[in-house]
């Protein structure tokens, strides 16, 4: 009896699994993601609330409670290996900080729900694929962001001395000096709102900002594009690889067939050539 209530179990979790797995049941979460992320949206709004604020709650706990559905089929099919998948635990902990409750004291964190939003990010094999090229990317941006660092400490300590005094309020610390270059690396008012009202006082100042913007905005950071690019481009290459595998193995798969196939053939070929050509096959059957 034990066994098949187990065996039961068993096909329960595969139909449970198959039926999680179809894309209909994937494009039907996705849009929902969709249309939970367009009504979060609209929440925001005070003219909508007054309208249809209670129906846009109703909907937002009925499709949480479908998230919660979907995590709990998805739990009861995969097992303990549910958390072996680095998404299914993104999906887990997003659709868990709705759950949190709605006091005052967590109304801040109750407006995370919205990262529910994210779940596309998970739902989207491409954008799977751009998620996990960032992260194969962060080791050699590790590199460039401390080199980044010095740069910006070098130039920020330099700032505080050569302008500090007449500029406090851009470089009278090192902090502010680190903001300011900062400000200046984004391009953002850089030359009429810092670096013009310094070289009133400073005419050579240009020395100085100018080669930290050669430096940063436009070495440094297009390091930062060419990892990224290049990770992504490695990674459709492996993409394309293991693809380009899988078809080679199933092209020797069927070739090994092919030629057991041939080998079986051959073999009775030669089994009914040496029937007809054995005499005792022949005769008048005395």
């Amino acid at each position: 009896m034990a066994m098949m209530m187990e065996d039961d179990s068993r096909t329960l979790r595969t139909k449970v699994r198959t039926f999680v797995e179809r894309d209909s049941v994937r494009n039907a979460i996705l849009a929902l993601i969709i249309f939970n992320a367009v009504t979060l949206g609209l929440s925001t709004s005070d003219t909508v609330m007054a309208e249809a604020g209670p129906v846009l709650r109703s909907l937002d706990r009925f499709i949480l409670l479908l998230f919660v559905l979907e995590l709990a089929l998805k739990l009861f099919a995969y097992g303990w290996r549910f958390f072996l998948s680095a998404w299914n635990v993104f999906d887990f902990a997003v659709v868990g900080i709705g759950l949190l409750p709605s006091g005052t004291g967590m109304s801040a964190l109750r407006g995370l729900r919205v990262i529910r939003a994210l779940r596309l990010l998970s739902a989207i094999p491409q954008m799977r694929a751009v998620v996990q090229a960032l992260l194969d990317a962060l080791p050699g941006m590790g590199a460039v962001i401390v080199m980044i660092s010095i740069v910006f400490y070098v130039f920020g300590v330099m700032a505080s001395l050569m302008y500090g005094d007449a500029f406090p309020q851009w470089f009278g610390t090192l902090g502010r000096s680190l903001y300011s270059l900062f400000q200046i690396m984004t391009l953002e008012s850089w030359s009429m709102g810092i670096v013009r009202p310094v070289m009133e006082v400073f005419p050579t100042a240009w020395a100085f900002f100018v080669p930290f913007i050669v430096i940063t905005a436009f070495s440094v950071l297009n390091l930062f594009i060419g990892l990224l690019v290049n990770t992504m481009q490695s990674a459709v290459e492996d993409d394309a690889e293991a693809e380009f595998e899988k078809l080679r193995e199933l092209v020797r798969t069927e070739t090994d067939v092919i030629d057991e196939n041939v080998r079986t053939l051959t073999e009775e070929v030669r089994r009914l050539r040496a029937e007809l050509s054995d005499p005792r096959g022949g005769g008048d059957g005395r």
